[in-house]
């Protein structure tokens, strides 16, 4: 892979985790008009990586909620720290049930079906729509609203849907606070990014050979870079209700990528 490929990876990879426009629907659209040939092929430990360096800037922007949440876990006492610990946890479950038992159904869904993809990113922007109308009631998330955010972030291993849109839309729409809501979807994905890692190195799946430093090196700070800003300014949109903005773009891609999978 070729630095300049590696860095526009990265760029993609730390904008699109953050921001609620899909990332994996816009790969597949991407594929589908370019040719599979076109855009680079990224390979597992790239991959890897990246993934690696969006929770690393999750970790930065977060860095005194989670020194916080680890001092008071420690504590060893049912506080509001360990229960916020316990609450992302509860949160996981409907994810590592998908990505452990539905691993290869969901991985045939990644073959350029653009139908899909634009039916999903519609479904996202309609949730995003909604989200930015609702009220801010300032409530906290319980562990109900937990599991039910859990079952939206699984929902959004689709192409097309949005992990961090759905997840805030859905926290939002559940009455919680909007600035709580953008930091339990934030936080919330960082144990399964390391968790995903650990089982791919487990498994013997990361390839090490021939490894190029120099675009690995590359990507991992544009990813990185490119993550600390757009983490920072989607909790700045989920505050001032700006989502509306990314829903009308998600419509729009999604109609166009349902027109051309009609057309052609």
């Amino acid at each position: 892979m070729e630095t300049i490929d590696a860095i526009i990876l990265g760029v993609i990879q730390g904008l699109t985790e953050f921001l609620p426009v899909s990332s994996s629907g816009h790969l597949e659209i991407g594929k589908a008009i370019l040719g599979d040939h076109s855009v680079p092929e990224e390979s597992l430990l790239f991959t890897v990586v990246l993934h690696f360096a969006t929770a690393l800037s999750t970790m930065v922007i977060f860095r005194k909620d989670i020194l916080d949440l680890i001092k008071g876990a420690l504590k060893f006492e049912w506080n509001e720290d360990l229960q916020f610990i316990s609450k992302i946890a509860l949160s996981m479950i409907p994810a590592v049930i998908v990505g452990l038992f539905f691993e290869e159904q969901l991985e045939s869904l990644f073959g350029g079906n653009l139908l899909l993809v634009g039916a999903m990113l519609i479904v996202t922007a309609v949730l995003l729509f909604l989200a930015d109308k609702a009220k801010d009631t300032g409530k906290p998330v319980t562990f109900k609203n937990a599991f039910i955010i859990g079952i939206s972030q699984a929902i959004a291993m689709l192409p097309g849907i949005s992990r961090s849109g759905a997840t805030i839309s859905t926290s939002v729409l559940l009455g919680n606070d909007k600035t709580k809501a953008a930091r339990f979807s934030f936080l919330m994905v960082v144990p399964l990014i390391f968790g995903k890692i650990a089982k791919d190195i487990l498994g013997g799946e990361l390839n090490f050979d021939s490894t190029n430093i120099t675009a690995l090196s590359a990507g991992f700070i544009a990813a990185f870079i490119c993550g600390l800003f757009a983490c920072t300014w989607m909790i700045s949109l989920v505050k001032k209700s700006k989502l509306s903005y990314f829903a009308i773009y998600c419509a729009i891609v999604g109609c166009i990528a349902i027109g051309y999978t009609v057309l052609n």
